[in-house]
């Protein structure tokens, strides 16, 4: 059941500052669509993003030691996230498929977690900020599922994009 609430005022106002008037996802009739991106050149684009896993120290400390039953976290983490980069157009509609030229993802073992850090590169039409930010989500399910069996307190957080480079709207650098 749906309990619909008014909206607050500066909730209702910060919307109306920051939608654009047109959305380029929706066609004239409100229907999803697939941006048309045939008429912009193909640039340099660069994205990087980052999130976190947050988790008992014990648990931290068994995978700096190795002692995840499931075996190597950082690596299958790495290589998931690479994977999840090259898969964002199949998992997130209206995303278009990119030629990944480099794909990194970092991780670091924190005493409250593991931070984890992904930078996505390709020549393209469109931005390579969604695949950034897949690459941290599926690296930070992955520690998840290769750790719940030692851990279900753990959580996933902060999620975000901290820079892009290239295209049309240029460099976008987080404040933090």
């Amino acid at each position: 059941m749906w309990c619909w609430l008014p909206v607050p005022k500066w909730r209702s106002s910060f919307w109306r500052t920051r939608v654009p008037e047109k959305l380029s996802h929706l066609d004239e009739n409100g229907r999803a669509q697939m941006v048309d991106v045939s008429a912009k050149a193909a640039t340099k684009r660069v994205a990087l993003a980052r999130g976190f896993v947050r988790m008992k120290s014990s648990t931290v400390q068994m995978i700096a030691e190795g002692k995840v039953p499931k075996g190597d976290v950082f690596a299958a983490a790495r290589v998931a996230g690479i994977m999840g980069a090259k898969q964002t157009s199949s998992l997130i509609p209206l995303t278009h498929p990119l030629a990944l030229t480099s794909v990194a993802v970092d991780l670091e073992a924190k005493k409250d977690g593991v931070a984890i850090e992904a930078r996505a590169e390709c020549i393209e039409r469109t931005g390579v900020e969604m695949e950034s930010m897949t690459a941290v989500a599926v690296a930070a399910l992955t520690i998840y599922d290769m750790c719940k069996a030692v851990d279900r307190e753990m959580m996933i957080e902060g999620i975000c994009l901290v820079r892009k480079e290239g295209g049309k709207s240029g460099t976008y650098q987080r404040a933090e």
